[in-house]
């Protein structure tokens, strides 16, 4: 079963959003700490992923018209 670009991109746009709380939740003993720098270097990765999975639809959306 193949999966669908545009669920995967939500589901890691979801998982971008949730590191993201909990990076901004564990910044109350500063910035520079390793758990914040880790949760927010995730939450980068999977926003970026999330927007490479939302171009990836894109292109496969103008591909199947030109047909």
């Amino acid at each position: 079963m193949r999966t669908n670009p545009i669920s995967m991109a939500i589901f890691y746009l979801v998982m971008g959003l949730l590191f993201t709380y909990l990076a901004i939740n564990s910044a109350e003993n500063g910035i520079f700490t390793f758990p914040t720098i880790l949760l927010m270097l995730i939450a980068t990765f999977d926003i970026g992923v999330a927007i490479r999975m939302f171009t990836l639809s894109r292109k496969i959306k103008k591909m199947n018209i030109k047909k």
